[in-house]
């Protein structure tokens, strides 16, 4: 595999980052995952944290070196994330069990997998154009569907922001899964929370996405998102992936190419925690560097010794 990818968060007006993000691959398989801890029940944050955990554990228990049955794997790591997130309320006696948003794909083969719980999002470009995004599982979305309400008032209605699938609910979340997408060269693959979509129109991240790389497209779009919403801004993140070909001449600084990975190896940006750390400092920014920065090193070493060889 050949790709390149950049992720990137901002707490926006708000006084903690319930976002988290993160991404692991092997020589065969690409996981990419987005949680917006939803900031009306307690400990969002945690919830996120823990929905990356779980599933990014199975991810390499799994992916050996790639994920068997995708769309299986996609719904039942899911629903260990939702179980992990129930079971930590009762480990630590809350009033509540933490909640989150999260979507999730899965890249192998050429092929993109993805699933989603809530309204964090996935969008899937090629040449500017938005071939298929995730639907919002909000209370808006179904009076669309319904024809009760006009496409119009999606930033408007009293109830836009109301949704009704998480992880962490009373009940069983509902995983939606995508068709399985093939993959072209200069295709991008987006995930976000809603403080990035609910801010910027779709085809103002497609153009970015189409004209930029993703090491300079995201972290300008997060920029520009944060400036319009202003002191109102949402928490704000995004994990974008460009793929490449595998006959891609002349590639960037920023191209990961998996196939000098060792055999049965995982390089990860998602975080196990710390006993010394507070739990809201698990994904902190400094840490999610310092693991990029692993990652690349680690594949730029294994590069030159397979040169050598």
């Amino acid at each position: 595999m050949r790709f390149s990818v950049y992720q990137e968060s901002q707490v926006g007006g708000r006084k903690n980052n319930q976002d988290r993000m993160g991404y692991s691959f092997t020589r065969d398989a690409l996981l990419l995952l987005l949680a917006d801890g939803m900031g009306g029940h307690i400990q969002g944050e945690m919830a996120a944290t823990i929905a990356l955990q779980t599933i990014g554990s199975l991810f390499q228990q799994n992916a050996t070196p790639y994920v068997k049955k995708p769309e299986k794997f996609l719904e039942d790591s899911f629903f260990a994330a939702h179980r992990e997130i129930h079971r930590y309320r009762a480990i630590n006696n809350l009033s509540e069990t933490p909640r989150t948003t999260i979507v999730g794909c899965l890249i192998q083969h050429n092929c993109a997998y993805w699933a989603h719980c809530g309204d964090s999002r996935l969008y899937w470009m090629r040449q500017g154009q938005i071939l298929a995004r995730t639907r919002d599982h909000s209370r808006i979305e179904t009076l669309i569907a319904q024809g009760k309400v006009s496409p119009a008032e999606r930033d408007t209605h009293p109830e836009r922001n109301r949704l009704f699938n998480c992880l962490g609910a009373p009940n069983m979340p509902i995983v939606e899964l995508s068709r399985r997408a093939s993959l072209e060269a200069g295709d991008v693959i987006l995930l976000c929370s809603d403080g990035l979509w609910s801010v910027l129109p779709d085809h103002v991240l497609a153009q970015s996405l189409h004209q930029h790389t993703v090491v300079r497209a995201v972290p300008e779009l997060l920029q520009l998102a944060t400036g319009i919403a202003g002191k109102t801004s949402d928490n704000v993140t995004a994990l974008a992936v460009a793929w490449e070909s595998g006959n891609t001449v002349g590639e960037s600084p920023t191209t990961i190419t998996t196939n000098t990975l060792p055999v049965g190896s995982v390089a990860t940006t998602i975080q196990a925690p710390r006993a010394d750390l507070d739990p809201a400092d698990v994904f902190d920014d400094e840490e999610i560097e310092k693991a990029i920065a692993e990652i690349r090193g680690a594949i730029e070493k294994t590069s030159r010794i397979t040169s050598k060889n």
